[in-house]
């Protein structure tokens, strides 16, 4: 066992930056799952300079000073920042407590349309059965209804955190655009002075990511605002609240398009019914989530993740498990980020077996 162990470390651990590289993984995954909430507000603010250092970068490369490029960036962060946690977030808020409330009557509504099944299919369903299915769904939805409408009162540290990182990440944001280069030297100086595989690495991975993040965001607000335009068009009901599930749901691929899609007929069904008007908030809900999948993420993303669907859904389940929403973020990006690792990783010819000993096994 020990020889076997011994010629796996001479093949895979025979540099030292492949020791390096595996350290800095296992610190990185053991960080994320034990003090992650705590880092949220650096991670969340390092994402957000990341995005707003393409702006800044774009600006340098038109002839703007350094300092006016980041002011600029900096500038659309703090604007973009503040209308989203001020401006939406309270409209969705009031939509979802507006929902909650909403909830006991549609269940009713619904019970009086099922409650023909027992009559017409009396081997599948009896009335009991649907008297307490229906007894036990009142009393699931009016405990989340109570516990909504009451959140703002027994959450009071939890808007006071949200409060500080109001405060904390803008500035944070501001620090990491005007000292990136210093804070990437800091950085650096604790790796290796030559460091050709990181530097590979890296240089793939930093272009991976760009894409991936900025055009995540793009089809972000792309999706959202045109769910949003076509929801307050039609008059559906909290249009706000679907529209950001809608433009959220493509954060996690395959699965939250078919997660958003109930609530969405849901809402449209118990609003208008079975009329027109339900069929087509069907067919553009379906026109929206074809165009993006279609149209939308080709234009965005220049570079293609090649990535099975499985893996994709083992990332976002495993990233999601240790990270939370972030880790459903970027569990494609990481994911590409650990098959570009095991492409680039040097490996050692594995020992030739004496022709002596290959007789003796023939």
């Amino acid at each position: 066992m020990l020889d076997i162990f011994h010629k796996w470390y001479r093949r895979y651990l025979f540099e030292e930056e492949s020791v390096l590289l595996l350290v800095l993984l296992t610190i990185g995954i053991a960080l994320l799952m034990t003090i992650g909430d705590i880092l949220t507000p650096v991670v969340a603010a390092l994402v957000l300079a990341f995005l707003m250092q393409g702006i800044s970068a774009r600006l340098q490369r038109y002839g703007l000073p350094q300092w006016l490029g980041v002011s600029v960036a900096y500038l659309v962060f703090v604007g973009a920042f503040f209308a989203v946690t001020l401006g939406l977030l309270p409209l969705v808020w009031r939509q979802l407590a507006s929902l909650a409330a909403e909830m006991p009557r549609m269940l009713e509504q619904g019970r009086q349309l099922v409650s023909v099944l027992p009559a017409r299919y009396p081997e599948l369903v009896t009335a009991a059965q649907l008297n307490e299915l229906t007894a036990l769904a009142k009393a699931e939805i009016g405990e989340l209804g109570q516990t909504v409408l009451t959140r703002s009162v027994a959450s009071i540290p939890g808007i006071l955190t949200v409060l500080v990182y109001m405060i904390l990440i803008p500035m944070l944001v501001f620090f990491f655009l005007k000292d990136r280069q210093q804070l990437l030297d800091w950085a650096g100086s604790f790796l290796p002075r030559e460091r050709p595989l990181l530097r590979r690495i890296w240089g793939e991975m930093n272009l991976q990511f760009a894409n991936y993040a900025r055009g995540k965001v793009l089809e972000i607000i792309i999706v959202g605002a045109a769910s949003y335009v076509a929801f307050a068009w039609m008059g559906l009901n909290y249009a706000a609240l679907l529209a950001l599930a809608v433009g959220l749901s493509v954060i996690i691929p395959y699965i939250g398009a078919a997660l958003v899609t109930l609530p969405v007929v849901m809402v449209g069904f118990f609003q208008w019914g079975l009329t027109g008007e339900f069929y087509t908030l069907c067919a553009v809900y379906l026109t929206i989530q074809v165009l993006d999948g279609n149209v939308l993420v080709p234009l965005l993303f220049s570079e293609a993740v090649n990535l099975h669907p499985v893996a994709i859904i083992l990332a976002v389940l495993f990233f999601g498990g240790i990270w939370g929403l972030w880790g459903v973020f970027f569990a494609i990006p990481l994911a590409t980020m650990i098959k570009a690792i095991i492409n680039a990783w040097p490996t050692a010819e594995p020992e030739k077996v004496p022709e002596k000993t290959l007789s003796l096994m023939e």
